[in-house]
């Protein structure tokens, strides 16, 4: 039988970063800002940085998904 996570289940949370030097919001589940949050730590980079290079990477794609599901897709696999 499977459990809920600790803490239980939460939505998305909206917050504002800042890419290319314009302001663009990113809707993601906290466990995602927090695993976001830690990646940008370890590779020594503020969360707008690392953001920015996972846009970079997105728009190269074939057929580019929206940002939050790039960044979740990026975590997903990185971490």
């Amino acid at each position: 039988m499977i459990t809920a996570p600790a803490g239980g289940f939460h939505g998305p949370v909206k917050r504002s970063v800042t890419i290319a030097g314009h302001q663009t919001s990113i809707s993601l589940e906290p466990v995602f800002w927090q695993a976001l949050e830690a990646a940008a730590a370890r590779k020594a980079l503020p969360l707008s940085a690392l953001v920015a290079e996972i846009d970079a990477l997105r728009i190269l794609a074939t057929d580019p998904p929206n940002l939050a599901s790039a960044i979740r897709t990026w975590l997903f696999v990185t971490c």
